[in-house]
C-alpha cells in the first residue's frame, strides 16, 4: 500500500482529487474525468497540423 500512496502524492494535484474522490466514494467520477481527460487530448492533438490527420480518422 505504500507504493501506491508515493505514487499518489507524486502526481501532485491530480493526486489529490483521486485521494479526495476516493476517500468521498466517488467512484463513479472516476471514468468521467478520464474521459473527459481523453476528450481535451483529443481536441489538443487534434488543432496540430502534423497530428490532424491521423486524430481526424478516428471519427
Amino acid at each position: 500500500m505504500g507504493r501506491v500512496r508515493d505514487a499518489v502524492r507524486r502526481l501532485g494535484v491530480v493526486g489529490e482529487l483521486l485521494r479526495f474522490l476516493w476517500r468521498e466514494r466517488l467512484w463513479w467520477m472516476i471514468p468521467l474525468l478520464i474521459a473527459l481527460i481523453a476528450v481535451g487530448a483529443l481536441i489538443v492533438l487534434g488543432s496540430s497540423p502534423a497530428v490532424a490527420p491521423f486524430v481526424y480518422t478516428l471519427f
